[in-house]
């Protein structure tokens, strides 16, 4: 028995009732979301979306990190992405460490992480407005594509808007 049968097994399922063939690789109401990792997040059922219609970026944090500035990129100019939705969450584990305590938690299995950057999230309010910034003021995508930040409360449901 494979470490992945039950997800083969749910893929067969899912495939018999697959609908979704027509849809291109374009974003079909223009929109990027980046978001976090977290397991408790459905970006497109949260935001009343359906397959196909946005691009959903997603990481620890849902931190604006370089490779998050490529994807956008791509998506901007090759995917029909028109708008940015950042949107971290409530109770998030990034919240809750820092670099310094993922290197030393790895270090305890014997894994050095120094060189890498994890991006927590010490102040999350303030990490969503740098990342914001970081993709208004970014040379690579156009000046005037909206870009908003709402932090998804995983208690409610609900989204709070963030301006800056």
């Amino acid at each position: 028995m494979s470490a992945f049968d039950d997800l083969i097994a749910g893929n067969a399922e899912y495939a018999k009732g697959f609908a979704n063939s027509g849809l291109t690789g374009r974003a079909a109401r223009g929109l990027a979301v980046v978001t976090c990792m977290d397991s408790r997040i459905d970006p497109l059922g949260l935001l009343g979306l359906e397959a196909g219609d946005a691009k959903i970026l997603r990481n620890a944090g849902a931190r604006v990190t370089d490779d998050v500035l490529r994807t956008l990129v791509l998506a901007v100019y090759l995917l029909g992405v028109e708008r940015v939705l950042v949107m971290p969450h409530t109770d998030c584990g990034m919240a809750k460490v820092t670099d310094g305590d993922v290197h030393d938690l790895t270090q305890l299995h014997g894994v050095d992480t120094r060189s890498l950057e994890f991006h927590t999230v010490p102040d999350q309010d303030a990490a969503l407005r740098h990342d914001l910034t970081r993709i208004r003021t970014s040379p690579f995508l156009p000046k005037d594509m909206p870009v908003g930040g709402a932090i998804y409360d995983v208690h409610t449901g609900r989204l709070m808007p963030v301006s800056l």
